[in-house]
């Protein structure tokens, strides 16, 4: 295991490692979304990577990275959807079982896809300690090894590999900002490692929902606030930063902003009708962020990585 933050040779061998299995997703661009925004804009597509998320990235480096006496006992962990899919992909892969802690309200359409891929779901009340409590029950009667959900090194070099990829397939093009959204920042703190050693010059943005500002808070305040009650569509973004994410964070991210959720449903609104991709509600904080912020953003290029689309389209209300 990684116990250090990932330096940029980490990045590139767990983008060795896991580039044979997941896709290299698509960068897309809409003249008329650019014209709407008034800025240049490169969409990194992991709505169209495997389990509709860049948390394949992070989970299958996690997964490639035991050894086989701990595949044997397989991996578990807890998440609301994403990583937990994620996570159940790359176990099957490589002939390992997963159990996956979800909450009760995990959205439908995401605990499916969880049973789909193999893994056992085991579920509890939707609090972090009834998650963390869980699965501490799973370690210990099946002795499989945790993979958290971002707070993880392995988990954070592997989400690194989405802005790695932009950066190569844009080498032609000087960023002036990147931005992704932010729950548990896994996604963010790579995004801003990669960023580090590859494009210097290009700042970092987080986008987080005003209903789930824990990242906000504790960007401005320099303390890890935790997130309380948190009440957005952005269903992937509930979680808290971990110790690890808001240390890169604080180091390294330029800017936190938030949205609200009606600029967040109209973000993801203009992205189906005018680029006519699905994807979910915590993927469209970035355009919504750049949206709201026009004058910061004008004339400027910009990567946003769109973190997934696996929509529950039973909670959409357009």
């Amino acid at each position: 295991m990684t116990y250090r933050i990932p330096s940029l040779q980490d990045i590139e061998k767990a983008h060795k490692r896991i580039k044979p299995i997941v896709h290299k997703t698509p960068i897309l661009t809409s003249k008329n979304i650019n014209e709407i925004s008034g800025a240049e804009l490169y969409f990194k597509c992991e709505n169209f990577q495997k389990v509709g998320a860049f948390k394949a990235r992070g989970a299958m480096n996690a997964v490639l990275s035991l050894s086989e006496q701990e595949l044997s006992k397989g991996v578990c962990t807890h998440s609301s959807g994403n990583h937990a899919q994620a996570l159940a992909l790359a176990a099957r892969e490589n002939g390992s079982k997963a159990f996956i802690v979800m909450p009760r309200n995990a959205p439908e359409v995401k605990k499916n896809a969880v049973f789909g891929y193999g893994a056992e779901i085991i579920e509890c009340e939707p609090t972090l300690q009834a998650r963390e409590s869980t699965v501490e029950k799973v370690i210990k009667e099946k002795g499989a090894t945790f993979i958290h959900p971002y707070n993880d090194y392995r988990i954070i070099a592997g989400q690194a590999t989405a802005a790695k990829e932009v950066y190569e397939e844009l080498d032609n093009v000087s960023l002036d900002y990147i931005l992704t959204p932010v729950g548990g920042g896994g996604l963010l703190s790579g995004t801003a490692l990669a960023t580090k050693y590859i494009s210097n010059n290009t700042k970092i943005i987080g986008c987080e929902p005003e209903g789930a500002d824990d990242a906000y808070k504790s960007f401005k305040t320099k303390q890890l606030v935790p997130s309380e009650k948190p009440n957005t569509i952005a269903d992937g973004l509930l979680t808290s930063l971990g110790d690890k994410t808001f240390d890169i964070i604080i180091n390294h991210v330029d800017q936190i902003l938030t949205v609200s959720d009606d600029e967040i449903m109209e973000a993801l609104k203009l992205t189906w009708e005018r680029m006519k991709i699905i994807i979910e509600p915590s993927s469209a904080v970035c355009l919504a962020v750049v949206l709201k912020n026009k004058s910061l953003f004008i004339n400027k290029k910009i990567g946003i990585i769109i973190s997934g689309g696996n929509v529950d389209l039973a909670k959409m209300k357009f």
